[in-house]
């Protein structure tokens, strides 16, 4: 198995690993998604009916209106969140939704994690060293000798 690392800015501190969840989508929290299971509701997004529930959530950023932080907010007290947000676009609905969810998060990376992490990776996120330790899963393409 190959291991790709990532540097970046740290949005939430924290340690978290897990199975990545990416999507090149980005996410409505209001209308978006389902604050009690974590699973995207939104008809017309590339996951819809999938759930990020204790996965690590690879997302382009936020969409939608303020009310977004809430429904992350909720996922989280549902016990329904993500366990860390890489994200590439810091906007104020994505960071105030890392925030209120309390996982680690991400972003400013050196690379883009959307083209390097596939669904199924195990990721390791180390937001308070900035570092992302990706380990792909057996069968995905390799990294390439730059990575």
């Amino acid at each position: 198995m190959s291991k790709i690392v990532l540097r970046g800015r740290k949005v939430v501190g924290g340690v978290a690993e897990g199975e990545a969840f990416v999507t090149r989508d980005t996410i409505s929290g209001w209308g978006g998604i389902d604050s009690n299971t974590g699973t995207i509701i939104e008809r017309r997004h590339e996951k819809a009916g999938q759930s990020f529930k204790d996965k690590i959530l690879v997302f382009p950023g936020a969409k939608g209106s303020s009310g977004y932080s809430h429904f992350f907010h909720l996922a989280r007290v549902a016990g329904a969140s993500p366990k860390a947000m890489l994200f590439n676009k810091m906007t104020a609905k994505a960071a105030l939704g890392a925030v209120v969810t309390r996982a680690p998060a991400m972003t400013d990376f050196d690379r883009d994690p959307l083209s390097l992490i596939e669904d199924g990776d195990w990721v390791k996120v180390d937001a308070d060293q900035g570092v992302v330790e990706i380990t792909k899963k057996a069968g995905s393409k390799p990294a390439t000798p730059a990575e």
